[in-house]
């Protein structure tokens, strides 16, 4: 499958993209992989987008090890390939196992190190499944993360589900010669 936008070229974007892509090159990220591409035909967007998804990714409370238990949980609902390849690394440098990032791939409740992962799983979970979260989940949640921890779960969790269906809409692709993670899931 190919991708539905080719690459931009910076010396072909206009004023307002290279605002941008000079913003998010300048940045933790250094690139434009992912949903960056597409987002940067809409350059209000773009830096809208990866203004909150710098926060999302480097800046919660919860850090990276609890947000890629969300983030892997949001690509594996929506199928996202791309997304489900670069933060299957990342969880990785954060420090989960191969079997923790195995068993939410298979959709299964991994065997968590503590009560704040556990937490992380459950009410990401819960969320992403049914688009609700029950009373007993969120007192739980704000008693094990604390209210910021929770509001910025909820933040991670919808800024991946808009970076999921980016990837999925606009048919970002896999580096050449990847198997795809979801081979039931969408083309990447």
């Amino acid at each position: 499958m190919t991708a539905r936008f080719a690459p931009l070229d910076p010396k072909d974007m206009n004023d307002d993209q290279r605002v941008v892509y000079d913003d998010i090159m300048s940045g933790a990220r250094g690139s434009i992989q992912g949903p960056f591409n597409p987002w940067l035909r809409s350059p209000h967007l773009a830096d809208k987008a990866q203004k909150l998804g710098e926060y999302c990714r480097f800046n919660t409370v919860l850090g990276a090890r609890l947000s890629e238990i969300a983030i892997l949980l949001t690509a594996r609902h929506w199928k996202s390939q791309v997304e489900w390849f670069l933060h299957a690394d990342l969880a990785m440098e954060a420090g989960h196992t191969p079997e923790t990032i195995a068993a939410i791939k298979a959709g299964e409740r991994p065997d968590f190190e503590t009560d704040k992962e556990s937490m992380v799983f459950d009410y990401a979970r819960e969320l992403i499944d049914t688009g609700r979260v029950s009373d007993a989940t969120h007192a739980r949640a704000i008693d094990v993360l604390s209210e910021q921890g929770v509001v910025d779960l909820v933040g991670v969790i919808g800024y991946y589900m808009l970076v999921s269906l980016t990837l999925n809409a606009f048919q970002v692709t896999l580096p050449d010669g990847e198997p795809l993670p979801f081979p039931d899931g969408p083309p990447a």
